[in-house]
């Protein structure tokens, strides 16, 4: 017994000593991480790691992640900007490592970063998406020469990868691989067969690439579920396409949208557990009979943008189907079997070219319907007062459809009901009370129609708003403001004031507030801190008067402040200073006065558009507006600006380019805001003697100086600015010459310098503008003739009119011009012989030489042709002697007789 005891004892000091040697073995492990870490960090700038204050435990460093045990198991190092060399110690000591996050780091800033990351054996995640990764074969040499056989998931896109043929070593060593990730490249040419060697892939994402053909067998990818070739140049006929996919059927998504196949859609009953298709922007034509034979499981469809007709279209065998979206191609009616998709849900028709009526029967076994778009169609609903649908809808657009002219009544049994769009629909009621009782409602829009009556307030849960376009009268209640992130009420009858915003002290989390084209008056309200998250704010062609608040400074996200067209007095608060993202600065057409501020080019640099029109500003023009290097659109006209023109204007470099750089630029910039500016962004600006609309100048590049009393000569700066469409500075005291580089500027549209003071020959360079529709330079000191050209000679006599010493087409003739000659007979004008020159005599001897060589040759070389030649000329000759010598006899005998 005692010995057992014993036994027992040295049993239990043997296994705590094992414990505590493995304990310190970990413990050492994972110091040995740590520092690992350390160094790694030490040898890289840009990654902050290791502080004094978090040096006990690497576990909780940003990015690090650590598995039960304290052991490294990811390191996510995206956005970092990395440089420097990645240490030897990543792969000897941190051998638990499975997830390396490089996203968004360019690695040509590390060196030999591929081999240490090549070694390591436990790694199954690799993410090295927008690492400005090219084409090196050596490179992925060094992966499948690696240890990274345990490697699952790889993700290399957008980066800028060309060679589809790059990754043949890779996939020959990595077919471990259940993800891969090579989106948004720019592989070009066919898929190559190595793709398709990955027989454990389940999700293949190679959208946003140039790939073109077809897929072609053998494939080995028994395991692949989700195939994303969307948005390249795949040119196939689909039915051949799905012929060879159709082997592999554990597919149950398949992205091929946005390229450029044909056919019509194949049966695809083979595909078993196919759940999600999605074939828009391609060229189908429909659908196969033959997809009726057998039912399928295809849940979600998407063929959008084809151009499937209603005749060729049928979807009896999809009865699983609860989304199908068919916009965008040419049904002209309502297909029938819509009828037969009882587990239909998400349905979309919209721009389809329907026309006829819309009547209960269309709906009746539709009962799982959840979304529904006809919008874009001319079609009429044609439904019981007392109509209660079988279904209950999520989001329902019917814009461009003919509903009215009373508000739809069987909308107000739509319980779940979040989104409502019924904008151009032929309403011309009041908006039924029960509507505004539907506090399911997120999204509505009613814009565009004939609706009159008073905006009441607002259910707590209606965050989009948009009943612009209406005959809307009354005051604007102050819950509308309180619970709408965006509210469009433009172009109605709204009145009153809105001073009533400051009576609150909560925060407004509006983001968008639209209210031009109204009858709006009072003064602004001083609250605007209140509005913190304001984007966009339209107040135009109101009645508001008084001077602009200075809190509207404090809207730091303010992107666009249109306030033209109003009766602002005073100067414009130095607190707009602080607005620094603002894109569009607009109070044209006020009765604002002081200098235009200095702090307009420090601080708001980036301004695109600044309209400072039609007020009374007075002073020069700051040079710091030179600082504007993004302005498409400066408007100063109709002030009292003094002084001359900078001559910094070739720092607009907006506007220097017209390669259409410049407009791609503006169309990113622009991106978020412009859906709303569609309709409702009507500034205004004088084009081509006619005020217009900025909505529909969209690609507007000018400068309008006009109407004040600047003075000087016209800057050489001019010249550079080559995307400008219109230029006017008239109305004003310059002076000197116009630049006579101005002919630099061919796609300028509209050139204005009439009633100056310019003096000088209208420049030759001048004809040489092609667009030019708008040519005013009336009431100056011009002198000398015009110069030729079809264009200048286009414009009428009043385009000149002022200036007594100008002369030529189409005013009257120069006195002194040498082509008149004393008679007053135009002479012939010599043609140019410019082109007679050393090339045109070359020319002329090698085509003499040539073609001499070409008769003679042939005469000598060949006999038929030489004999026929010369019997030709031999009968020529007897021919000439004969008819001469007849002629020589009947004159003789003419004379003896």
């Amino acid at each position: 017994m005692e010995l057992k005891l014993l036994q027992l004892l040295l049993f239990l000091c043997m296994k705590i000593s094992v414990s505590g040697v493995g304990a310190a073995t970990e413990v050492r492990r994972i110091e040995r991480e740590k520092q690992a870490l350390l160094k790694f960090s030490g040898d890289l700038s840009g990654l902050r790691w290791g502080s004094e204050e978090d040096k006990g435990e690497c576990c909780e460093w940003l990015g690090v992640e650590c598995d039960f045990t304290g052991h490294v198991v990811s390191i996510n190092l995206s956005d970092e900007d990395l440089r420097g060399k990645i240490s030897p110690a990543l792969l000897s000591d941190l051998s638990s490592l499975k997830v390396l996050d490089f996203s968004g780091n360019n690695l040509r800033n590390l060196t030999n970063w591929l081999q240490p990351i090549s070694k390591l054996s436990s790694l199954t995640a690799l993410l090295l998406s927008r690492c400005q990764l090219h084409d090196s074969v050596s490179a992925f040499d060094v992966f499948a020469n690696s240890s990274l056989s345990n490697l699952s998931t790889l993700i290399l896109s957008h980066n800028n990868l060309t060679s589809v043929s790059t990754f043949d070593s890779l996939f020959n060593f990595c077919r471990n691989l259940t993800r891969l990730d090579l989106s948004y490249n720019q592989l070009n040419g066919p898929i190559p067969g190595s793709f398709f060697k990955l027989q454990f892939v389940e999700v293949l994402d190679l959208k946003g690439n140039l790939l073109h053909g077809g897929i072609h067998k053998p494939l080995n990818l028994s395991h692949l579920q989700f195939l994303d070739i969307s948005f390249n140049k795949l040119n196939v006929p689909l039915p051949h396409l799905f012929e060879n996919l159709s082997e592999i059927i554990s597919l149950q998504r398949i992205y091929l949208s946005n390229n450029q196949l044909v056919g019509s859609l194949p049966d695809i009953s083979r595909f078993s557990s196919l759940k999600e298709l999605y074939l828009s922007n391609n060229q189908l034509e429909g659908v196969q009979p033959q997809s009726l034979d057998q039912p399928s499981s295809l849940e979600s469809l998407d063929l959008s943008y084809n151009q499937i007709s209603g005749s060729l279209l049928d979807f009896g065998g999809f009865s699983s189907l609860y989304d199908l979206d068919l916009s965008g191609n040419q049904l002209k009616k309502l297909p029938k079997a819509i009828e037969q998709l009882y587990n239909i849900t998400n349905l979309n028709l919209s721009s389809t070219s329907l026309e006829g009526t819309i009547t209960e029967h269309h709906f009746s076994n539709l009962t799982q319907l959840r979304y529904l778009d006809l919008s874009f169609n001319n079609v009429s609903f044609n439904l019981r007062f007392d109509w209660i649908p079988t279904f209950q809808l999520e989001m329902l657009r019917l814009s461009h459809c003919n509903m009215g002219p009373y508000f739809p009544n069987w909308i107000r049994k739509q319980n779940s009901l979040l989104s409502l769009y019924l904008s151009f629909a032929g309403i011309s009621s009041t908006i039924p009370d029960w509507l505004w009782n539907m506090s399911s409602i997120q999204h509505l829009d009613l814009s565009h129609n004939n609706i009159s009556g008073r905006i009441p307030h607002f259910p707590t849960n209606l965050d989009f708003v948009d009943l612009s376009y209406n005959n809307l009268s009354g005051p604007i209640p102050l819950s509308v403001f309180q619970n709408s992130s965006a509210l469009i009420l433009s172009e109605n009858l709204l009145s009153g004031s809105i001073f009533n915003l400051c009576t609150i002290s909560e925060k407004f989390f509006i983001q968008t507030l639209i209210l031009p084209n109204n009858e709006l008056d009072g003064e602004l309200p001083n609250c605007w801190m209140n509005f913190y998250s304001l984007v966009y704010l339209n107040l135009a062609n109101n009645k508001f008067s008084g001077k602009l608040p200075p809190t509207l400074g404090t809207l730091t996200s303010l992107a666009i402040l249109h306030l033209g067209n109003n009766n602002f007095i005073g100067e414009l608060p130095s607190s707009l200073k602080n607005c620094k993202g603002l894109r569009k600065l607009d109070v044209g057409g006020n009765k604002l006065t002081g200098t235009i501020p200095s702090w307009i080019g420090t601080h708001l640099i980036f301004l695109e558009v600044l309209s400072l029109r039609f007020n009374s500003f007075h002073g020069s023009i700051p040079p710091t507006i030179c600082y504007l290097i993004n302005i498409h659109v400066l408007d100063l006209s109709r002030n009292i600006i003094s002084g001359k023109i900078p001559r910094c204007l070739n720092n607009f470099t907006f506007l220097v380019s017209n390669d259409g750089s410049s407009v791609l630029n503006y169309y990113r910039l622009w991106s978020f805001i412009w859906e709303t500016m569609d309709e409702d962004d009507n500034a205004l600006v004088q084009w081509k003697r006619q005020e217009s609309e900025y909505k529909r100048l969209r690609n507007l590049e000018g400068i309008d100086l006009s109407s004040n009393k600047l003075v000087g000569t016209i800057p050489q700066a001019f010249s550079d600015l080559r995307a400008l469409l219109f230029i006017n500075l008239s109305r004003n005291h310059l002076t000197g010459n116009i630049i006579s580089s101005i002919g630099q500027l061919d796609t300028l549209e509209w050139l204005d310098l009439s009633r100056n003071q310019l003096s000088g020959e209208i420049p030759n360079s001048l004809a040489n503008l092609h667009f030019l529709s708008v040519l005013d330079l009336s009431y100056n000191n011009l002198m000398g003739k015009i110069p030729l050209g079809t264009q200048l000679q286009s414009f009428d006599s009043s385009t000149y009119i002022g200036n007594s010493q100008l002369c030529g087409e189409p005013l009257v003739k120069c006195p002194h011009d040498p082509s008149v000659d004393d008679h007053g007979k135009i002479d012939v004008v010599k043609e140019d012989d410019r082109f007679i020159n050393r090339d045109f005599y070359i020319c002329m001897v090698f085509g003499f030489i040539t073609g001499f060589w070409i008769v003679v040759g042939t005469l000598v070389l060949k006999h038929s042709w030489r004999h026929s030649y010369f019997k030709f000329l031999n009968d020529i000759g007897d021919w000439i002697y004969v008819t001469t010598t007849m002629y020589v006899t009947r004159l003789k005998r003419k004379v003896m007789s």
